[in-house]
């Protein structure tokens, strides 16, 4: 079975497992998404959600972003981790998205590099969720499921990316990600994977093994 044939097999079976998955950060605005998948950086998802529940609330527009005190928000998304630099990356980034892209969020990889905090996982995101452009968001769960299941040997993310994106239809690739974040939350765990009621063990090269 080549890589291709495979990743077609897993769509049918993660398509049927998940059919109606999405990004599990909360958000209302393009801004929004931007500033919850940067506090999701070594921190889980539902915590970002109970930081950003309040913090969206207090700080409604880039400007407010912008213009934070820097002390104020490391107090204010102290629970995420990281919190310091995460406070002076999401003010860089708010003061870099007004005075370059006219406090909207750009729609290009490169314009979403060039703002702080802001990773290739970060703006996959973005323009996977906000402006439905092909992505794979190469976070810790498509680097275990995709290893596993024998689509890529690459340990970097960026690799897992470029080898994701050669076998992967591009419409395919930002649910695919969702899935797999899904599928790795309830059954191919980290630790104990439960392989045994998996649906994805018939094609997967680890199976049994990990």
């Amino acid at each position: 079975m080549t890589k291709k044939e495979r990743v077609t097999k897993l769509r049918e079976i993660l398509d049927e497992a998940y059919p109606n998955v999405k990004c599990s950060l909360n958000y209302g605005t393009p801004v929004e998404m931007l500033i919850a998948t940067q506090l999701s950086a070594q921190c889980t998802d539902a915590r970002v959600n109970i930081v950003t529940e309040k913090l969206f609330k207090k700080y409604t527009s880039v400007e407010d972003f912008a213009s934070a005190d820097y002390e104020e928000l490391c107090e204010d998304i102290k629970s995420a981790g990281f919190y310091r630099n995460k406070a002076k990356n999401i003010i860089g980034c708010c003061q870099r998205l007004l005075a370059v892209y006219g406090g909207e969020v750009p729609d290009t990889m490169d314009d979403l590099l060039t703002l702080p905090g802001t990773g290739r996982k970060t703006a996959n995101l973005v323009l996977g969720d906000i402006f439905g452009k092909p992505a794979v968001v190469v976070d810790t769960h498509c680097m275990r499921l995709a290893k596993r299941i024998g689509l890529t040997k690459e340990e970097e993310p960026a690799k897992i990316e470029t080898d994701l994106k050669k076998i992967v239809p591009a419409d395919y690739q930002l649910r695919m990600c969702h899935q797999f974040v899904a599928h790795g939350r309830a059954v191919c765990t980290a630790r104990k994977p439960k392989c045994e009621i998996c649906t994805v063990a018939p094609i997967c090269k680890s199976a049994g093994k990990c």
